[in-house]
């Protein structure tokens, strides 16, 4: 009869290698990165242990099983007791936690410089796993009021309606207005974007997050436009949020999300009596975190190629006498404070929105940028290699009401634009010249190209 041979360790074992993740606490994922690292995101992640596979590959393997087995039947019960966990490489079902998909969240802590970080199946589910996890019923959020079309929906409609859960949305760049909405023993969670989806308005990490601690009151940060750009956990933001989708991705080929933030955070998502995580299931792939795991080391150079291209396509829309929005630009309201926070290699940022002031113009100049010179696609989402356009108004934020359009600064006519790094720069900057020179031509106007 075949014997079992396992590495797995016992739950006796005595073995005193040095551990994946501190086992200070239950199930803790992973130990913070040092803080001579803390600075540059690209440092951390090179500095995060590398995971080699099963059998000495290059890659970390692919944990694909759903269950996981033990030695010893008492183990089990003390995995479900908490007393053993992932920090002694004791797993018990993938819908809690996984080797591959802990192993990227291990990399998305090193990248955003918190404790722990766990991998979701889309930003949404980690959107919502986190302020499920953070507000219990009759709960109270202050969030901004430009907010991806998406989560303001989840605030402002279905976290009511089932949780009761409130929301104030206020202007985030008006402090007075942030500390008036916060209360002190009810407020539990600040939320808003590094840069607004799709305004590009630019939060003060650090100042709203020494306002809302100043009331006990968590912040969380989607940093999902600006990642190596800002790290809102370095400026004092206690969760940091990813769709993981868009530029950690960057192949607009998988959907993905991130909670990264202090380890007790992510164990009490884990719990299996009270984690949303959990118990409500948006479980990773192993396969989708592998992918994304062997993306992230080239996240840094991607980065600054979108920004630095976003920045000179900025410069020279401007010039031609568009109405550009790009916080880059010396004369957009938030640069100082951009300056202020961002990483200087990584840029301002790989996205910029051009105001056609009508739906029935920026249709039409996306119409040409696609048809007529392949400047870019039209399609939602953003990080992708190709520039991608959309009419925020009507898509990404069509969820808003026309009024809260107005108060977050969405005009009709506001063109996002992912800006990708296909062909050369100056390639792509006369495919857009010459979808403009058509856009001036009258006699183009219901043309189709």
């Amino acid at each position: 009869m075949a014997t079992m041979i396992s590495k797995k360790r016992t739950g006796s074992s005595d073995d005193h290698r040095d551990p994946p993740f501190s086992a200070a606490k239950k199930h803790q994922p992973l130990s913070k990165p040092p803080p001579s690292h803390a600075g540059d995101p690209a440092e951390a992640l090179a500095n995060a242990r590398h995971e080699f596979g099963e059998h000495g590959g290059v890659n970390m393997s692919i944990e694909a099983s759903a269950t996981f087995t033990v030695m010893e039947p008492e183990t089990m019960r003390r995995m479900f007791t908490g007393e053993l966990g992932p920090d002694r490489d004791f797993f018990i079902y993938s819908r809690h936690f996984n080797p591959t998909v802990l192993n990227l969240g291990r990399l998305m802590a090193a990248l955003e410089g918190t404790e722990a970080a766990y991998c979701t199946a889309s930003g949404m589910s980690a959107v919502s796993s986190v302020l499920l996890q953070l507000c219990s019923a009759g709960g109270h959020v202050v969030a901004s009021r430009t907010l991806y079309g998406g989560t303001h929906t989840l605030l402002a409609h279905f976290l009511p309606r089932t949780c009761n859960i409130t929301t104030s949305f206020v202007d985030i760049r008006d402090h007075e207005a942030v500390r008036r909405s916060m209360i002190q023993g009810k407020t539990n969670v600040l939320y808003f974007e590094t840069m607004s989806n799709p305004t590009l308005n630019v939060a003060n990490v650090p100042e709203l997050c020494r306002m809302a601690h100043d009331k006990g009151i968590t912040v969380v940060v989607d940093n999902t436009f600006a990642p190596m750009v800002v790290s809102p956990a370095r400026l004092g933001a206690d969760v940091v949020l990813h769709s993981m989708s868009k530029f950690i991705s960057g192949g607009a080929d998988l959907i993905a999300g991130a909670v990264c933030g202090p380890a007790s955070l992510v164990n009490s998502m884990m719990d299996t009596h009270q984690g949303s995580l959990m118990l409500l299931g948006p479980t990773m792939n192993p396969k989708v975190a592998f992918e994304l795991a062997g993306r992230l080391p080239h996240l840094g150079l991607r980065m600054k190629e979108h920004c630095n291209r976003a920045l000179v396509y900025a410069t020279r829309m401007k010039k031609l006498g568009l109405k550009v929005i790009y916080p880059g630009l010396e004369d957009h309201p938030d640069h100082a404070t951009l300056k202020s926070m961002a990483i200087e290699e990584y840029g301002y940022g790989g996205l910029l929105c051009v105001d056609m002031e009508t739906e029935e113009r920026a249709n039409r100049l996306m119409n040409l940028l696609q048809n007529c010179s392949q400047f870019g696609l039209m399609a939602v989402s953003l990080g992708y290699y190709e520039t991608l356009m959309s009419c925020s108004g009507s898509s990404t934020s069509s969820e808003l009401s026309e009024e809260e359009k107005e108060l977050a600064g969405i005009s009709p006519g506001l063109v996002r634009m992912s800006i990708g790094f296909s062909g050369t720069l100056e390639q792509k900057w006369s495919h857009f010249n010459k979808a403009l020179s058509r856009m001036q031509d009258p006699t183009l106007f219901n043309t189709t190209i």
